[in-house]
């Protein structure tokens, strides 16, 4: 016994004693203590971390309080009528015809016959009639003078000397008549001053005269059949104009 007395006046723990309840419990809570620091440590570092459980913008299971909101009329409201609506008619269905067979003939159709052109007179005009100075072609036409002469041409511009023919001049001026009686004259060489196939008439009256879509001129063969169109004249009361041109040409 005298080998574990402590001589300072502390008592000595004998050797091999276990550790005692205190001691496991004051580790315990040293060891909670660390992970509780290192817990808030990663939450201060990391606020949204899955392990916060209050992160920062709510996430946590907070129930919203709901509110009643009191249903109010407007301050001017008025009850709109309702509208009836009219009930539109439906149009009934509309019987679709049957396709009806095309029955097959083994004529052909007939073709419609192109219309036919009117045909021209043989004879036609080279330029409008005109009005010059007779004594352009014979100086014995003064101004007591007033008529009406020309020729007659080919297709190719030469005098038409193979064939006879007949020029007349009908109308009326100032009441007076102009017709064939006396107005007419066979062509050609008759008035060779105007060509090879020229002719010439003189009116009735010994001045010029002025008319205006009263008299034509037109060509007929030796039998009478016209061999041109009616042509419209128009004399004149100047001397200087006392002679109407008018010169037929064949057509093509």
């Amino acid at each position: 016994m005298s080998d574990n007395f402590n001589f300072d006046g502390k008592p000595s723990r004998p050797q091999g004693t276990p550790l005692q309840i205190w001691d496991m419990l004051s580790i315990l809570v040293l060891i909670m203590t660390v992970c509780l620091g290192a817990y808030f440590v990663l939450v201060f570092i990391n606020p949204e971390s899955s392990l916060n459980l209050l992160p920062p913008g709510g996430r946590g299971s907070e129930i919203p309080t709901a509110t009643t909101t009191p249903l109010q009329l407007e301050p001017t409201w008025t009850a709109s009528p309702t509208l009836a609506l009219t009930p539109s008619d439906t149009p009934r269905p509309t019987f679709t015809p049957f396709f009806t067979n095309t029955p097959f003939s083994l004529v052909p159709p007939t073709k419609t016959p192109k219309p036919t052109s009117t045909p021209k007179a043989a004879f036609g005009v080279v330029s409008p009639p005109r009005n010059v100075d007779a004594t352009l072609y014979n100086p014995d036409h003064g101004c007591n003078w007033q008529g009406v002469a020309g020729a007659v041409l080919d297709e190719n511009n030469a005098d038409y000397v193979q064939s006879y023919f007949v020029v007349v001049v009908v109308g009326k001026v100032n009441g007076i008549p102009v017709g064939p009686g006396g107005q007419s004259q066979i062509v050609p060489r008759t008035s060779p001053q105007y060509g090879l196939s020229g002719w010439e008439l003189k009116f009735p009256w010994n001045e010029p005269v002025l008319s205006k879509g009263e008299l034509y001129v037109q060509l007929l063969d030796i039998a009478g059949v016209p061999m041109s169109d009616k042509i419209p004249i128009n004399i004149s009361d100047k001397c200087s104009e006392n002679l109407t041109l008018v010169r037929f040409k064949a057509n093509r």
